[in-house]
């Protein structure tokens, strides 16, 4: 009550006394006294008396001190008028009632005061049918007060009832008391006639005097059982609603897997029209408790039925019947606090139209208090724009704007001022007065948030409730069961403020050593209180399963199609990350930075005869180097954008799932999105880096492929982000992916020289193949070498004449070496080596028919396998010769066609890269082939080199791989096993495969490491 509401009130108190008569005023002033004493100290009770004082003079006399009459009804207008923008409805319902009661207690109730209140009611705007119930509810006596259907009646006869009048039977009263609901402001005033002593929050009931019920009053007496506000307030919720609502948990248990935490056996029942408390110390299993009640975890042993309907196998029916908002922000940071808004119902409603989802935001934004934050970004909890109770109520506002009927809130004052704290509950409280089950956790409430509580659960360690019931009611029980002196007193007698901290207090109570300080162990432990409250309260109050199922409230949640949830989950990420200028910004350029840095450096400038600083493609040594590093910026661009995607929004995610919207609609909107910023990233790249290193004629193709790169890691990242929990936990695994794919790329380490282990001379070892660097730098160099708009022309000989070279110069010598060995030593590794070669040879050359390839026969044939190994030699002479003349051939053509033979020197250079070409020829070998596990390999020319396996494993810098009896050139090869990876990535996403393994392993990390070994050692150690 702030000082100028108490002004405006002594002012219109002194011109309603002028308005009677004079001769009046020291009554009045008495009245006046007698009201200040009830609120204020002796000091200021004076004051205000001095202003009455004041103002009743100034009413009726004019500058010069004489008395006037004048028309009191401006001057009301007046004072009223100063008032509106400035106090709250309530306040001035209060004012109102104030005046009616003090014309009341004056004893004159004549037309003319009667009138100068009504005008202070419509300057208010207070509804003129209030105005009449609240005059005749003051005015009138236990016979005149007139019934109506805004009026409750409690009294001892059971068989009393009215068909408008509400009624509830309190056993042991003598007397009436009597309820009026003021539905504007849900104002409940109460007068009393009857003989015992009734208190009223602790102060003594009058009878025949008006009170206002806050929330959380409670009308005692040591005789009658206590009527708590909550249930005068619930009477009039229920005739409202044509379905109310029923929550009961009967004897549910949960425990954690691995783990005796959890919740321990209870059983609780709640209805609509409650605001639902949950209090205890930290770690006591608040949060488990809702997640248990909302359907979050699954039960151990028990039910929840909400209306009859069991809330996991019914799960169905009771679509959009909970709400549930959790401790964390579920807010989209980049967007606006309407965007926030119209995403949400976008995904709420479906077939809603936009001009009724408009209605419905702006509702919401005007009952949430957020018009003036409605076009602010919500920002992040560093950089912030929204205050913590905007966020909180915007958190709130997401869930209830789709009119749940029953809602778990889990920490809704956590983090906020006290002024804040009261704003959010206060905006509960409101939710709960339209009829919905409200169930939060609170921490520490001060007084004015206790006594919004309708009922109070407490627990204590291990997740045991301890109390259920009335909140004023537990102070009493706690204090009672702890012998204290007064227990009875729950509240302050002269303030009438509740001591909420009093109860944990209790509760945790700890016992004292020989030296007066306090020791681990409590007075009474959970076990005990746990105890106490299965005897005390759960016994007296048992909880039935219900015996029927009833009508479940109404609700408008209807959540899209798949189809229609991927737009709405594309939309919303595409505005916020368009709004986020940063991140746009550093996507856009991070690209064309590096393609910049990495085509400026590795332009090496050999110079030509004309010029020396003539920049030649076909001497620049570095474009392997470029190569390599563009595929790992691809990997690292890929990774980078995905890696916190999911882990961003995985408090969302939460909220997501547990309104049922499809998980797999959200991760493609996810995949959609990074595959085309990695399709940009790429473009802007490739454009950049072949443009200053003047590569030509293969731009789509290095596109391709570091885009295909690119979205192999977006997926990688999105596995890590939907897998792990923090963000530094996914920024520590990224070098765990780039590692491998730098060291198994077949570039930094030759995969003939990695340990024995797990390298083969005949293909690329397995962790090779595993490495998405190594089919996309293979893939990009081939096509450098391969499809340059020069070697092209001649690859098709070139690979016909290194066949034909290699056989006839390498292998068939060293076949022969090894025939002629076997023949002299007689040992079994050379005929194993010999015979193999033989065999494949025989596939492209025919073997004798009558040489049979055995032991004896080729021992006994020496001659005739000598010659046809040399006629072999000698036709692989012939055909190298015939594809030499072709390549002249097509070499002569070209010639012709661009004029001079210095044309086509620098039509090469311009193409053809002599780094690419001496890696893919692996010129710096200086052993041709090798002998490996009873065969040769060759290492001569690996592009040219057809590949033996039909699986489509092959060596590195092959130019085909071979699938089945199919040859597949290496680029579609490649790219096709690097989307295919991606596809395997993808659903290891959709799957959750990392997050369960690692939860695997924690579980197996608990069962062999179990709680108890490590308390043990704790222990030990002390």
């Amino acid at each position: 009550m702030n000082e100028s509401l108490l002004k405006a009130l002594m002012r219109l108190f002194a011109i309603i006394v002028d308005e009677q008569k004079l001769g009046f005023e020291t009554a009045a002033r008495d009245v006046v006294e007698v009201w200040l004493q009830k609120q204020f100290s002796k000091e200021w009770t004076e004051k205000y008396l001095q202003d009455f004082e004041r103002y009743l003079r100034d009413s009726h006399c004019d500058e010069t001190g004489e008395v006037c009459s004048v028309n009191k009804h401006p001057q009301v207008k007046d004072v009223c008028e100063k008032l509106v923008e400035e106090v709250e409805q309530e306040q001035k319902v209060w004012i109102m009632l104030q005046l009616l009661e003090f014309i009341d207690e004056t004893e004159y109730t004549g037309h003319d005061e009667l009138d100068l209140v009504k005008t202070v009611s419509k300057t208010f705007n207070i509804p003129k049918k209030e105005f009449e119930l609240s005059r005749q509810f003051l005015i009138g006596d236990e016979f005149s007060i007139p019934f109506n259907e805004h009026l409750l009646l409690i009294d001892n006869n059971e068989e009393w009832s009215h068909e408008v009048v509400k009624h509830i039977q309190s056993e042991k009263l003598r007397g009436r008391i009597f309820v009026l609901h003021l539905e504007s402001t849900n104002t409940f005033l109460m007068k009393y006639f009857g003989e015992y002593n009734l208190f009223l929050n602790g102060h003594n009931i009058k009878v025949d005097r008006a009170y206002i019920l806050s929330y959380g009053s409670v009308i005692r007496s040591h005789r009658i059982d206590p009527i708590y506000y909550s249930q005068i307030s619930s009477i009039f919720i229920e005739k409202k609603n044509l379905s109310d609502l029923q929550f009961i948990a009967k004897n549910i248990e949960f425990k954690f897997p691995g783990s005796n935490n959890g919740i321990h056996p209870v059983s609780l029942e709640m209805n609509s029209g409650q605001l639902v408390g949950v209090m205890g110390g930290s770690g006591t299993g608040k949060s488990t408790l809702l997640n248990v009640l909302n359907g979050n975890l699954s039960l151990r042993q028990g039910n929840i039925y909400i209306n009859g309907y069991d809330l996991h196998s019914d799960k169905e029916k009771l679509e959009g019947v909970i709400g549930y908002v959790p401790q964390d922000d579920l807010l989209v940071e980049e967007l606006t606090v309407y965007e926030n808004l119209y995403f949400n119902a976008k995904l709420c409603f479906d077939g809603t139209s936009d001009e009724k989802i408009e209605e419905i935001i702006d509702k919401t934004i005007e009952d949430f208090d957020l018009v003036e934050a409605r076009d602010l970004k919500v920002g992040d909890p560093i950089n912030k724009v929204l205050s913590g109770g905007q966020r909180k109520r915007l958190n709130i506002a997401l869930e209830l704007m789709r009119e749940p009927s029953v809602l778990f809130v889990d920490e809704p004052t956590s983090g906020l001022s006290s002024m804040d704290s009261e704003k959010v509950m206060l905006l509960l409280k409101r939710q709960v007065l339209k009829g919905k089950l409200v169930i939060c956790n609170i921490h520490q409430p001060s007084s004015d948030i206790f006594k919004l509580l309708d009922k109070l659960i407490m627990m204590d360690q291990g997740g045991k409730v301890i109390y259920f019931g009335n909140p004023i009611d537990a102070v009493v029980y706690f204090k009672t069961q702890s012998h204290y002196v007064k227990a009875d007193e729950s509240e302050c007698l002269t303030c009438g403020n509740v001591n909420s901290e009093q109860i944990l207090r209790i509760v945790e109570a700890r016992m004292m050593n020989e030296y007066g300080k306090q020791i681990r162990k409590r007075k009474r432990n959970s076990d005990d209180w746990y105890e106490l409250y299965k005897e005390n309260i759960e016994k007296k109050n048992s909880v039935h399963k219900p015996g029927r199922k009833k009508l479940i409230p109404k609700n408008f949640f209807n959540i899209p199609k798949r189809w229609e949830q991927l737009k709405i989950y594309l939309s919303r990420d595409f505005k916020a990350k368009l709004s986020n200028r940063q991140y746009m910004l550093i996507t856009l350029l991070e690209a064309p930075l590096l393609a910049i840095i990495l085509g400026y450096f590795t332009k090496y400038i050999s110079g030509s005869e004309s010029h020396h600083l003539d920049y030649v493609f076909a001497k620049n040594e570095n474009i392997p180097s470029f190569i390599f590093m563009a595929v790992v910026v691809a990997l690292f661009l890929g990774l980078i954008i995905s890696a916190e995607e999911i882990l961003h929004d995985r408090r969302m995610m939460k909220r997501e799932k547990f309104l049922n919207l499809s998980r797999l609609s959200y991760l493609n909107s996810k995949v959609i999105i990074l595959l085309i910023i990695s399709a940009i990233q790429s473009f802007l790249f490739v454009i950049l880096a072949t443009y200053i290193l003047e590569i030509k004629g293969l731009t789509w193709v290095y596109w391709l492929i570091l885009y295909t790169a690119s979205a192999c890691a977006n997926l990688i990242g999105l596995n890590l982000s939907a897998g792990l929990n923090s963000v530094v936990a996914v920024y520590v695994s990224i070098p765990f992916i780039l590692v491998p794919q730098l060291l198994f790329s077949g570039v930094i380490v030759s995969f003939n020289k990695l340990h024995p282990a797990i390298t083969t001379q005949k293909y690329v070892p397995i962790v090779g193949d595993l490495m998405t660097s190594r089919w996309a730098y293979e893939a990009l160099v081939i096509e450098q070498f391969k499809n340059n708009q020069f070697e092209k022309q001649f690859f098709p000989y070139e690979k016909a004449m290194s066949e034909s070279s290699f056989r006839s110069s390498f292998l068939i010598p060293a076949m022969q070496q090894s025939y002629k060995s076997w023949l002299k030593e007689n040992n079994d590794k050379h005929y194993r080596v010999f015979k193999n070669e033989l065999i494949k040879l025989s596939d492209v050359y025919s073997f004798p028919t009558e040489l049979e390839v055995s032991k004896q026969v080729l021992r006994d044939s020496s001659v005739r396998v000598q010659t046809w190994l040399e006629h072999v030699k000698q036709a692989g002479w012939k055909e190298y010769k015939e594809q030499s003349m072709h390549r002249d051939q097509v070499y002569e053509e070209i010639i012709d066609e661009l004029g001079d033979a210095q044309k086509i020197v620098e039509y090469k250079n311009t193409h053809h890269n002599e780094a690419i070409e001496q890696i893919v020829t692996n010129r710096r070998e200086i052993n041709k082939l090798i002998r490996y596990e009873d065969e040769f390999i060759q290492l001569k020319d690996p592009v040219f080199q057809t590949p033996i396996s039909q699986n489509g494993r092959a060596h590195l810098f092959a130019s085909q791989k071979r699938l089945g009896n199919y040859l597949v050139d290496t680029f579609w090869f490649n790219v096709t096993i690097i989307w295919l990876t991606s596809i395997i990535f993808y659903f290891s996403l959709y799957f959750d495969v990392l997050r369960r393994f690692l939860l695997l392993i924690e579980i197996l990390w608990v069962t062999i490491l179990p709680e108890g070994d490590i308390r043990i050692r704790r222990k030990r150690q002390k």
